[in-house]
């Protein structure tokens, strides 16, 4: 057996072998361990697609097995099947491809590559939908934790995870490699969730149910999943590919119901705000487009950024100096010096009529900075030279089509998946739907997202998703610092730290979907255990940052400060740190009404208001009425105190009555 395979495999790859083939064009795109890793599951899709039409599962499944070990030797019979599959792509071949690991089989494999990690196996699991909810169908999951169930009433953090699957497969028992490595480098619940697939169900209905789990798990304080319930359960949102997406427009959503006085749960105003957000090579933009625009570009260009994105630059760079290899293009450090989204004169051409002018210098970052395309082109010239012109230009195209040959995700998968999930009976606009396209979100939802932690390969076709979201949540980030700092909320020494609010890694070499197949990418158990370390830096980072609020607020408790009816806490944790001033009258009992402190701060609060509300009883025995004044400005409410204090002078009395 062994001696036929070998003379199988010599046979075929007989030019390879003395050299004498063509090299493989996408062998160099790829480091030398993802492409033997897409050469394996290229052979895998290959063989599952040829026995998905035999109707007996057991004959399906071990037909599968034997054409893939086929097409592992024929690589390129495998290419050539695979290349006419993605020409007519159903969601059947999807599925088949999708599902593949959870065949027997295959499932046998994976285990026995897999490090024992868990001692409990994962744990299905049924989420209520919230009263407010226009569904009522309950939501599927399942639970990996370390531990016994009785041992869940000890933990106060969750990680919620929306696995991908291209909106129409895949379920979390498909992602187990790396829920079972979060559930053992973390020790905490991970709960993923089994979403409704499209097209049965689609856009936006696994999105609403995504949106009712977190509000589940906020107002049952994590009862629904075994916690004990005494306090609001800490979240983490991760999502991958399509989960990514999805898990993005749940942040969005979660951040338009704080607008919405309907949204509420027990006591609470609004939802929280999950601690954090991990996408791992999201697909943000559903508007598949060819080219980059002159705002997206100066995403990716931002000086503050350019090191990390150098890769995606150069990258777009090849794709026009590709089609002219003989003509002379820029250096490396020309394209850092200029932009390419301007296109300034040339600088080195001098006439003979304007010898005496001296050579003009390479103008600055800054200046550069306040050059227009239009009066750029206004200034250009049309100068002869001997010299061959440099080709310069100012297009660029997307990630997806610089990737169009990818061997993990094609566009006409991306096509088929975005025309399922969509659905025969939604047009959506593509331009300003961003629940759709997270990376439509206007800059004000934007500035309010919690740490964001991104993780893509540099080769993936969605890389522009990734790096052009990013910089927008950097920017929105920074305008909002700026203008906090020009109010007077910030400290003048403060300076803004990115890493606080968005960290970005590319993996150079690889493309998309590598936490998948890590039984035959070992690598991806580092990018795991990377991903790991994130939510656990991101729970302990808030948690210090809780506590410092929580010092600060104690210490600002006190006679004085409760005379000044406000409070100015420096941190970016507080949700009220900009709304107007706000005085709470007392009710008849004497308690104040106030529901942005602390319980230990609100119970503090209602002893000295009750003290107050006493002495300010008059003759006719009764408080003060029970409402909440909302007041435009510090001095308003200065006046009023003031009127107040000089009423008794002036002979009117509180209520408005002259005294005698």
């Amino acid at each position: 057996m062994v001696i036929t395979l070998l003379w199988l495999y010599i046979s075929r790859n007989f030019a390879k072998i003395v050299g004498l083939e063509s090299p493989e064009p996408l062998a160099n795109l790829y480091t030398r361990s993802y492409f033997r890793a897409t050469w394996v599951t290229t052979a895998l899709d290959a063989g599952f697609w040829t026995a998905m039409k035999i109707r007996t599962k057991w004959l399906r499944d071990l037909a599968s097995i034997v054409f893939t070990f086929y097409y592992l030797i024929a690589a390129e019979q495998a290419d050539e099947k695979v290349r006419k599959v993605r020409g007519l792509l159903t969601v059947d071949h999807l599925r088949v491809s999708w599902h593949k690991s959870t065949t027997p089989y295959l499932s046998f494999f994976t285990n026995a590559m897999r490090p024992k990690l868990t001692r409990y196996p994962p744990r299905a699991i049924r989420i209520p939908r919230p009263a407010s909810s226009s569904y009522h169908e309950v939501v599927n999951g399942w639970l990996y934790f370390d531990g016994p169930l009785s041992a869940l009433k000890n933990h106060t953090k969750i990680v919620l995870d929306v696995p991908g699957g291209g909106f129409v497969a895949m379920n979390p028992r498909h992602h187990e490699d790396k829920l079972l490595g979060w559930a053992a480098k973390l020790e905490l619940p991970v709960l993923s969730l089994d979403y409704k697939k499209a097209p049965e169900y689609p856009y936006p209905y696994a999105l609403n149910e995504c949106y009712d789990v977190y509000h589940t798990l906020i107002a049952s304080r994590g009862r629904c999943i075994g916690l004990s319930g005494a306090s609001i359960p800490r979240i983490i949102i991760t999502g991958d590919s399509a989960g990514g997406n999805i898990a993005t427009g749940t942040i969005l959503m979660i951040l338009q119901s704080a607008a919405n006085d309907s949204q509420r749960y027990g006591d609470q105003e609004v939802l929280p705000t999950p601690e954090g957000l991990v996408l791992i090579y999201p697909g943000l933009d559903m508007n598949i487009g060819n080219w980059m625009s002159d705002e997206q570009m100066s995403l990716i260009q931002d000086r503050r950024t350019r090191k990390r994105n150098k890769n995606i630059l150069r990258r777009k760079s090849e794709d026009y100096y590709k089609l002219t290899p003989d003509t002379p293009h820029p250096s490396d450090d020309e394209d850092r010096t200029l932009s390419p989204t301007i296109a300034p004169r040339d600088r080195s051409i001098v006439t003979a009529n304007d010898k005496s002018t001296p050579p003009l210098k390479p103008p600055t970052d800054a200046e550069l900075d306040l050059l227009t395309p239009g009066t750029l082109a206004n200034q250009s010239t049309s100068l002869a030279s001997s010299k061959p012109k440099v080709l310069k230009t100012r297009l660029a195209m997307s990630s997806m089509i610089s990737y169009f040959n990818d061997r993990i995700l094609t566009p006409e998968m991306m096509r088929a998946m975005i025309i399922l999930y969509v659905g025969p009976h939604t047009r959506p606009d593509f331009s300003t739907d961003y629940l759709l396209s997270p990376l439509l979100a206007p800059e004000p939802l934007l500035a309010r997202f919690p740490k964001i932690c991104f993780l893509t390969g540099e080769r993936d076709p969605l890389v522009d998703d990734t790096v052009i979201f990013a910089g927008r949540i950097r920017q929105a980030k920074h305008n909002l610092f700026v203008q906090r700092k020009e109010l007077g909320l910030l400290k003048s020494k403060d300076t803004f730290d990115e890493k606080e609010h968005v960290e970005v890694t590319l993996i150079p070499g690889i493309s998309h979907g590598f936490l998948q197949f890590v039984s035959v990418f070992p690598e991806g158990w580092n990018h795991i255990y990377r991903v790991a370390r994130w939510i656990d830096e991101i729970f302990s980072d808030q948690e210090g940052r809780a506590n410092t609020s929580e010092v600060m607020h104690e210490g600002m408790v006190g006679d004085k400060y409760h005379e000044r009816h406000h409070r100015r806490v420096p941190t970016e944790s507080s949700g009220d740190e900009d709304r107007p001033l706000e005085m709470s009258k007392i009710s008849d009992n004497g308690e104040a009404r106030e529901s942005y402190f602390s319980h230990t701060h609100r119970r503090r609060q209602q002893g000295s208001m009750k003290a107050r509300g006493k002495s300010r009883r008059g003759e006719n025995g009764h408080a003060r009425e029970k409402s909440m004044v909302s007041l435009a400005s510090e001095e308003d409410l200065l006046g009023r105190r003031m009127k107040g204090l000089a009423g008794g002078l002036m002979g009117t009395g509180r209520d408005g009555t002259e005294t005698p």
